[in-house]
């Protein structure tokens, strides 16, 4: 079948990495006219056999079209390919894993520049994009036009959640999101430690360990509930007072089973302080108030 390419966005794409790879494909696939360059030429020969054309440089890929998508190393990366770029009228979206200090600058030295501009904040993994049943999406953030101009583009490689017009919230969200991912890794490298030299098989406590994660899950709309009123008391089931008295066992268990407790104790270490701060009647809340500073 001939895809028709006069309906379909064209999309620039610099970086070719696994990621950029990944998104490049999609949009191929999908037919909509790509332009590519990366940095290490060889990446791009693929593509090119796929459909894509391929610039010298990336300042000729920028000029090619005005959505133009980035998707390189680090923030120095994108300083550097858009360094000697003519960005006026062209639509900026950023997909550099960033920080949201990083996007709010490129931000405004892209409104500088004469660019609308996107960040964003990819929360899935190069196998899962171009496979919409996979579930990944991406966080965007910015300039709101642009997203809802381009919103077709941009969904082709995966899901688009928008997260305001605050140029740093698509990479607040996304490093939020990973945050407590880290969170439940530790937590659950902790349980397989616990067992990791008893009569025990890992594959048995997995499924009781997902089940009890996912059974947890929905405390978090309970959480954001209490931040939001600053009620931290109302309707409390395990008090913090009940919950730190109770560490002890964790923590003797694990020096028992000879695993280090350095995974919890600094969290079991900020109940106790709420604990001190007269916060023995609240949930756990409280203790996400002790690390804002």
């Amino acid at each position: 079948m001939t895809q028709n390419f006069a309906e379909k966005t064209s999309v620039t794409l610099l970086g070719l990495g696994a990621m950029g790879t990944a998104l490049a494909r999609a949009w191929l696939a999908a037919g909509h006219p790509l332009t590519v360059w990366n940095r290490s030429p060889a990446r791009a020969a693929a593509l090119a056999a796929e459909g894509a054309r391929v610039a010298d440089s990336a300042a000729e890929a920028v000029a090619a079209n005005t959505l133009v998508v980035v998707c390189l190393l680090d923030d120095a990366s994108v300083d550097e390919a858009l360094a000697g770029a003519d960005l006026a009228g062209r639509d900026l979206v950023n997909l550099t894993t960033s920080t949201p200090a990083q996007a709010r600058r490129l931000a405004e030295r892209a409104r500088e520049r004469g660019a609308r501009y996107l960040d964003g904040g990819i929360m899935a993994v190069p196998p899962m994009i171009g496979v919409p049943e996979a579930g990944g999406y991406v966080f965007y953030s910015g300039a709101r036009e642009v997203f809802e101009r381009h919103q077709e583009a941009l969904g082709v490689p995966a899901g688009t959640t928008y997260v305001g017009e605050d140029a740093g919230f698509a990479a607040l969200h996304d490093v939020a999101l990973l945050s407590a991912m880290y969170g439940m890794f530790a937590g659950a490298a902790h349980a397989f430690a616990l067992i990791r030299k008893e009569d025990i098989d890992p594959a048995s406590l997995a499924p009781l360990l997902a089940d009890w994660l996912v059974a947890m899950a929905p405390s978090v709309h309970e959480t954001a509930d209490r931040l939001r009123s600053g009620h931290y008391t109302g309707g409390v089931v395990s008090n913090l007072a009940m919950q730190v008295a109770g560490t002890p066992t964790f923590l003797d268990t694990a020096e028992q089973q000879g695993v280090s407790p350095e995974l919890l104790s600094p969290y079991f270490e900020l109940m106790r302080r709420r604990l001190a701060e007269g916060g023995g009647e609240e949930d756990l809340t409280g203790v996400i108030d002790l690390l804002v500073r």
